[in-house]
């Protein structure tokens, strides 16, 4: 329907273009109707092209314009034309032209282009390989120095670890009462046969005296790592599998599971019930809650793990039922042990896993959860938190403190709970904002849509501009490559690349549009209609050079689609140089332009032209009476152009 749309507006366009000239023809003598010209770029590119005048910037223009409006095998034809010219161009170039290659069928040139697309950003098999082995010490080192941790002061000589937030209080898994089972009966856990303590907690994260936790929760087998409910009145937990009496697997093993109670009006838990994914023949265990209390995360070996444990999500209905659990995927986990889920109050997951590219043992990580649930990237929280030894079962509060387990050195047992506080942040955010406008008018354009893409051109978010032209996205990565299309009727579909800072904050990206169909009249600048900053002659010359004629082709082209047009040329220098030496040289050069006009069949009193030197400036860049100018190049450079003004139509 886009593409339609689009195409009728040319049409009315163009039958607009016959009457106008009719128009003019009939009253020439008449002052009191609109002039107007209507210039298609796109179509004056390619009645150009087949005049035999190309250049790599228009056949891109003509390759992007068909691709946005979804005419892929067009698009095909022009993108073929650039690459047959200059095989080296930009990343995006390659993508828009593979996927046009699969609209001709032509797959196998489709596959050698998405290879070159992956290469150029860096995602071939060999730029993965080597981001997988890259220095990523180096990457823990830029997140280290992140915690001040100490001694919880709550630790045995046998195993502590486990902590969990319920009100004022911290409750944790201990083995210090069962110390005479010494030996690891999980080996993908690598816990003691444990049960639940509490501790108050302070403002400052230190806690008090230790004391047994739930009657009811504990029992001669191992409960451990309890996840709260906010309000505090339920809690999952988990415990090998016994209720009434010991279960087994095939093979005579008790796994673990995860299990819930509820907190009577005499403060004693009861419904000691396991939830309904767990199995006799798989293990569950280590559950947490999302924000909202909505989603459990938990680990299990369940089939479909990629390892010997994963990390699963599972969906908590309003009437207390679950979903069905699904793995978190590859991004997370790995052949290894993805364990000890944790999920903050700003949706971040925190896990431990021993797969991982790490200090050793157990490292913990960190991933933000995303809201379309495929997670992008894990990072190492860093040393303080991570040891060469076993790290895990992490948390944190609003307050920043937490705790997290850890058999490392100098430790009171086999596991012990550390706390610690954090002193900065993690996860750094980056938003890009910025004003839509019209390239030529500069007037700002609103209720524009421009769509977020990632740097593989997959679809993040979508936005349109206000009534100010403002646009933003938030809760971006910093340090990322990110793609902006704009859209809007009646303009050309433009994508901007963009990277976001390194530090927290915003990137401002402005954008410019530009109309697809552009009306000139008396008085304006045709060269602007093409983007034509200056007709480039070599130094000290004012003969036509082969890139200046692909250009000047696009005046000569509107003006035979408008045969009464008249045009004034006028060239214009920078202050360097004298004044008298500038004012000749643009002079000179505006005649070559009109001589080169008139070789092509214009007639001479269709134009007129003349040089003004340095007469004219754009800015404050004079050199009088020195001849000389601090302004930079890119100043100078805006005083250096050529104008086409329309005189008559």
């Amino acid at each position: 329907m886009k593409n339609k749309i689009i195409y009728l507006v040319v049409i009315a366009l163009t039958s607009l273009n016959c009457y106008s000239q009719t128009k003019v023809k009939e009253s020439r003598g008449n002052k009191d109707y609109d002039k107007y010209a209507y210039v298609d770029a796109i179509k004056t590119y390619e009645r150009l092209y087949e005049k035999g005048y190309k250049s790599p910037e228009m056949l891109l223009k003509l390759g992007n314009a068909y691709y946005f409006n979804a005419e892929l095998e067009k698009a095909s034809k022009w993108y073929g034309e650039l690459y047959a010219t200059n095989p080296e161009q930009e990343p995006e170039f390659y993508y828009r032209y593979s996927q046009s290659l699969r609209a001709t069928k032509d797959y196998t040139k489709a596959d050698e282009m998405m290879n070159k697309f992956n290469a150029k950003s860096g995602n071939d098999a060999r730029a993965q390989l080597f981001d997988k082995n890259r220095d990523y010490l180096a990457e823990i080192k830029k997140n280290s120095g992140r915690y001040k941790l100490e001694n919880a002061g709550i630790n045995s000589k046998y195993s502590d670890y486990g902590p969990s937030f319920v009100e004022k209080k911290v409750v944790f898994s201990s083995a210090r009462d069962t110390g005479n089972f010494s030996k690891r009966i999980h080996t993908w856990t690598g816990e003691y046969f444990t049960n639940l303590y509490s501790a108050d907690m302070a403002e400052d994260g230190s806690l008090g005296e230790v004391t047994k936790f739930g009657k009811k929760i504990n029992s001669k087998f191992h409960e451990a790592t309890p996840i709260f409910t906010k309000d505090g009145k339920t809690v999952y937990f988990t415990r090998n599998n016994y209720l009434d009496k010991r279960g087994y697997d095939a093979g005579k093993v008790t796994l673990l599971k995860i299990f819930k109670a509820n907190l009577d009006e005499e403060g004693k838990w009861i419904n000691v019930t396991p939830l309904p994914f767990n199995s006799d023949s798989y293990q569950t265990a280590h559950p947490t809650l999302s924000p909202d209390e909505k989603t459990m995360y938990f680990a299990s070996d369940m089939p479909g793990s990629f390892g010997k444990s994963d990390i699963y999500k599972v969906k908590i209905n309003d009437d207390g039922t679950f979903g069905t659990p699904e793995n978190l995927g590859k991004t997370i986990n790995t052949e290894g042990r993805e364990t000890y889920p944790f999920v903050n109050e700003k949706n971040e997951l925190y896990f431990a896993s021993d797969a991982h590219p790490g200090l050793g043992g157990l490292d913990i990580f960190a991933a933000q959860i995303p809201e379309d649930g495929i997670f992008k990237k894990i990072v190492n929280i860093g040393e303080e938190a991570n040891s060469p030894k076993d790290d895990f079962a992490y948390i944190i509060n609003a307050n920043k403190r937490g705790f997290l387990s850890s058999n490392r050195d100098g430790g009171e047992g086999n596991d012990d709970i550390y706390k610690f506080i954090e002193t900065r942040e993690l996860f750094i955010e980056q938003a890009i904002f910025g004003v839509v406008t019209d390239v030529t008018s500069k007037e700002v354009l609103p209720n524009t849509k421009i769509t977020l893409l990632d740097e593989k051109f997959n679809k993040i978010a979508e936005t349109t501009t206000d009534d100010k032209g403002f646009y933003e996205f938030l809760k971006l990565e910093p340090n990322t490559k990110y793609y902006l299309r704009t859209e809007r009727p009646e303009y050309d579909t433009k994508e901007t690349a963009a990277i976001t800072g390194k530090e927290e904050g915003k990137t401002e990206v402005n954008i410019e549009l530009e109309k697809t169909v552009k009306p000139v009249q008396p008085g304006d600048d045709l060269a602007q209609a093409f983007g034509i900053k200056l007709i480039y002659f070599d130094l000290d010359k004012s003969n036509i050079r082969p890139d200046a004629a692909v250009e000047l082709a696009k005046i000569l082209d509107v003006m035979e689609q408008y045969p009464t047009m008249k045009i004034d040329v006028r060239s214009h220098t920078d202050c360097r140089q004298t004044a008298k030496y500038n004012a000749a040289l643009s002079d000179r050069r505006a005649k070559s332009t009109m001589a080169w006009l008139v070789s092509k069949g214009i007639a001479k009193n269709r134009l007129t032209g003349k040089g003004y030197g340095e007469s004219q400036l754009v800015n404050d860049c004079g050199c009088e009476p020195t001849n000389e100018s601090s302004c930079s190049e890119e100043q100078h450079q805006a005083n250096r152009r050529s104008e086409f003004i329309i005189t008559e139509l």
